[in-house]
C-alpha cells in the first residue's frame, strides 16, 4: 500500500509543471525564426479590382446594344456589327426605350417610301421594312433620347447599330438614283468613291476609263470598305479622272456607275460672295433680277439670308 502511493505521488510530480503552464519541453530543436510572434488582429484589405479588370467591365457596359432583330415564331436575336439577308425578305427591329430615335438609309426618306414604317410603343420602338430590296443596304441604328422640356440629347450610353447587307446576285453594286456621279478631291481630306456591294464577299475592283487600267488598291493610298467604297485617305491630283468599280461573286462581273474624280485646292477660310443684279434702274412694276453667289469648298452646305428695302412690307419676291 505504502508503495502505491509513492509511486503516484512521484507521478503527481511528473505532471505538476504542466498543470501551472510551464512549457513543457520539445521533443525536437527549434528551427530559427520558428517561434516568432505574429500579429493577431491583423485587418486585411479586400483587393480592388486592377484597372484593366474594371475598364473592360466598363467597356462591355458601354458597348451594350439596345437593338435587336425580330426572328420567326417570337424569338429575337442580338445583332452583330454586320448582318446579312437576302433581298425580298422583311425586316423586323427593335429599340428598347420609350423614346427612341432610328437611321437609315437616307433615301427611305427622300422617297417617303412606304415599305418603311416606325412605330414607338411604352417600352420600345419598332421598325419594320417590308419587301426588302438591294437598295436597302446600309447601316440602321437607334439611341435613346433624354429630353429635360424641349432639349433632347443622345444618351450615348444606350444606343445600337448594324450594317446589313441585302444580298441580290442581280444587283452586287447598291443601286444609286444617277448614272454619273462626281467625287471631288481635296488633299486636306479623305475622299470617298462610294461603289458599296450588296455582297460582302464580292470581289471589287477599281478601273481607269482613259487610259484603260486597273487602279492598284494597295491599303495604304487606295482603300476598299464594303460598307463605303473605295477610300483614298490623301488624295493627290495624280488620283484625278474617270473611274468605275468591277464586282465578281459567282458569276459574271459587274460594272457599277462612272464617277468623275476632279481635284481641287481651294484656300482655307470662310466662302466668298458676290452679287450681280439684272439692272442697276427700275421703274415702278418692273422685275428686278439679283443673283448671290457663293465661293467656297464643295460638298458645304450653305444657308441663304436675304435683306433689302421694304422687307418688313412683306414684299412680294422668288428665289
Amino acid at each position: 500500500m505504502r508503495l502505491w502511493v509513492l509511486l503516484s505521488l512521484l507521478l503527481l510530480q511528473e505532471a505538476l509543471p504542466h498543470v501551472i503552464g510551464q512549457p513543457a519541453k520539445s521533443k525536437r530543436p527549434k528551427e530559427p525564426g520558428e517561434n516568432k510572434i505574429k500579429p493577431v488582429n491583423k485587418k486585411v484589405k479586400p483587393k480592388n479590382p486592377k484597372m484593366k479588370e474594371r475598364e473592360s467591365v466598363d467597356s462591355s457596359l458601354k458597348s451594350q446594344s439596345i437593338l435587336t432583330q425580330v426572328m420567326d415564331k417570337g424569338h429575337f436575336q442580338k445583332l452583330a456589327a454586320t448582318l446579312s439577308l437576302a433581298a425580298g425578305q422583311s425586316l423586323e427591329l427593335r429599340c428598347k426605350g420609350s423614346n427612341v430615335t432610328w437611321s437609315y438609309p437616307s433615301y427611305l426618306d427622300t422617297f417617303k417610301d412606304s415599305r418603311l414604317s416606325i412605330k414607338q410603343l411604352d417600352r420600345y420602338s419598332q421598325l419594320v421594312l417590308a419587301n426588302s430590296t438591294a437598295a436597302d443596304t446600309g447601316e440602321y441604328s437607334c439611341w435613346l433620347q433624354l429630353c429635360s422640356g424641349n432639349k433632347c440629347r443622345k444618351d450615348e450610353t444606350k444606343t445600337g447599330s448594324t450594317y446589313i447587307f441585302f444580298t441580290d446576285k442581280e444587283e452586287l453594286f447598291v443601286p444609286t438614283p444617277s448614272y454619273f456621279e462626281i467625287v471631288y478631291l481635296n488633299p486636306d481630306k479623305p475622299a470617298v468613291i462610294p461603289c458599296r456591294v450588296t455582297t460582302p464577299s464580292a470581289k471589287v475592283t477599281l478601273h481607269r476609263e482613259f487610259p484603260a487600267e486597273e487602279i492598284e488598291t494597295d491599303g495604304t493610298d487606295i482603300i476598299y470598305d464594303a460598307k463605303k467604297g473605295f477610300v483614298f485617305p490623301h488624295p493627290t491630283s495624280d488620283h484625278k479622272g474617270i473611274v468605275y468599280c468591277k464586282a465578281e461573286s459567282q458569276g459574271a462581273p459587274q460594272i457599277s456607275i462612272k464617277y468623275h474624280l476632279l481635284y481641287v485646292e481651294v484656300p482655307k477660310g470662310p466662302p466668298s460672295t458676290t452679287m450681280a443684279v439684272s439692272s442697276s434702274r427700275a421703274s415702278l412694276g418692273d422685275r428686278v433680277r439679283v443673283v448671290c453667289a457663293v465661293l467656297g469648298e464643295p460638298d458645304v452646305e450653305v444657308n441663304f439670308r436675304w435683306q433689302y428695302p421694304g422687307q418688313e412690307l412683306v414684299m412680294p419676291t422668288t428665289s
